[in-house]
């Protein structure tokens, strides 16, 4: 086992140590550049069309309708495939006349297998179009069995984020996709980003490109009435941190190296003027409806507003971008030992990813407040905080005191150790963290790997 884990580690330091000889990949963005080195000038909005109103899933058919579609893929998982949300579709589609295949074997939290599968399915099926129902998971396998069966002869890890990958741009056309979220949290109907597991190094990565994004994302709120608690507070922990992180990214004009070319600028550019009007929407939100929504069942006020600030926040974060939280989350998750989180149904070990971002967020706000404390005391302030008499000095520790209380009231488990890991771990989810640049470059304040060490013990416990 120590023997294993010392060999994954040794590859994803081998990763970043080639990935930091790329300006595109260093923090030097965040200093002052140099004569080779410009900042970025400009930034870019891309997203889905979305409809929202309850009961609009019924609409899907016509949808397909309208595009011309004759064959299409619906992907779901199979807790989903015999529920409402599905059936809705189904019954649509069916009242259309739209020809369809079920593919149901999606994972939650996918791995670079499940994505193989869907994509392989996917390339024999001759599709011209695709429907996702489901969260997340559903979601992003939908969008790269979309992108892979649309570039055939691409191999895998041709799109995947560099430095895992060789993160090249998209250049086939790919086929429309309707989007039918059915948790409120990662806000993936909205954004061009797909994430999954890369299982031989244990260590999440994702697909980023303006390309997958869905063409049109149907959001439904009568679908959260069948959300259990757990999955409502980790959607929600999701959006809360969707919407912090990218309020709290590095501005987009500060980021390097400016792209030659557009279709070189990133998905995730930094914080910018549109961005930021969404994060702090989606923030009140979360501040105002997500206990509820989480207490209360019946709360449909409550349940349709998170929906709906799911969306908002990913308009907001698949522009601008997330940073150390995520960047930290994703070996949380991918080194999951037994931990099984409650109320999902998976027959495998699973942190939950908005389970998996959050449990850092105290560590990790107060540790870049100081870059740009305003924002950080202004998000306070939204979550609950009295700032009236803070300091600037203080904004780190009065939003991670705040984001503590917030999760204690909602009964999050007491940190990492919490959830299966100890301080003898830390090596392993600080290496699991350095490929992760695509995000943690945004964060705005440099780190170092003593650095991410010291926010994963002090993560292991919160309260």
């Amino acid at each position: 086992m120590a023997a294993g884990r010392d060999k994954v580690i040794h590859l994803l330091r081998q990763l970043h140590q080639a990935s930091c000889r790329c300006p595109a990949h260093s923090h030097t963005y965040s200093q002052a550049p140099s004569s080779q080195i410009t900042t970025d000038y400009a930034f870019e909005m891309a997203v889905s069309s979305i409809r929202y109103g309850e009961g609009v899933t019924k609409e899907v058919g016509m949808d397909l309708q309208n595009m011309g579609a004759k064959n299409v893929c619906v992907m779901t998982d199979k807790n989903l495939a015999c529920l409402p949300p599905v059936q809705a579709v189904i019954n649509s589609l069916t009242k259309n006349g739209i020809k369809f295949c079920l593919y149901d074997k999606v994972r939650v939290e996918p791995t670079d297998t499940s994505f193989i599968h869907a994509i392989q399915f996917a390339k024999g099926g001759s599709f011209d179009a695709y429907v996702a129902v489901g969260g997340g998971s559903v979601m992003d396998t939908c969008k790269a069995a979309n992108l892979y069966a649309s570039s055939p002869d691409s191999d895998f890890l041709d799109y995947v984020n560099a430095p895992i990958g060789k993160g090249k741009p998209v250049t086939a056309t790919l086929k429309p996709l309707i989007a039918v979220p059915t948790t409120s949290g990662t806000g993936s109907e909205t954004t061009g980003i797909a994430i999954f597991d890369y299982e031989e190094l244990k260590a999440k990565t994702g697909i980023a490109s303006r390309t997958i994004k869905p063409t049109l994302g149907l959001i439904d709120p009568e679908h959260t009435l069948h959300m259990p608690e757990r999955v409502v507070a980790n959607s929600g922990f999701d959006v809360l941190c969707h919407s912090l992180e990218s309020y709290t990214a590095i501005p987009y004009n500060m980021r390097s190296p400016c792209p030659t070319n557009p279709i070189n600028r990133p998905a995730y550019q930094g914080s910018n003027p549109i961005s930021d009007v969404w994060a702090k929407h989606a923030l009140r939100i979360v501040a105002k409806y997500l206990k509820r929504a989480v207490k209360n069942p019946d709360d449909r006020e409550a349940r349709f507003s998170m929906h709906l600030a799911s969306s908002f926040a990913g308009i907001g974060f698949g522009n601008a971008g997330v940073h150390l939280c995520h960047g930290m989350s994703y070996p949380i998750a991918g080194l999951v030992k037994t931990y099984r989180a409650k109320d999902y149904s998976v027959d495998h070990p699973i942190v939950p990813h908005g389970l998996s971002v959050v449990l850092t967020s105290p560590a990790v706000f107060s540790f870049t407040a100081a870059m740009c404390p305003e924002r950080h005391l202004e998000a306070a302030e939204i979550l609950g905080a009295d700032v009236r008499t803070a300091k600037t000095k203080d904004a780190g520790l009065i939003l991670a005191d705040t984001l503590r209380k917030f999760l204690f009231d909602l009964n999050v488990d007491d940190g990492l150790a919490a959830v299966g890991y100890s301080t003898a771990d830390i090596p392993a989810l600080v290496a699991g963290t350095l490929p992760q640049e695509r995000v943690t470059k945004l964060s705005p304040r440099l780190h170092s790997e003593e650095d991410l060490s010291k926010l994963f013990e002090a993560s292991m416990k919160l309260y």
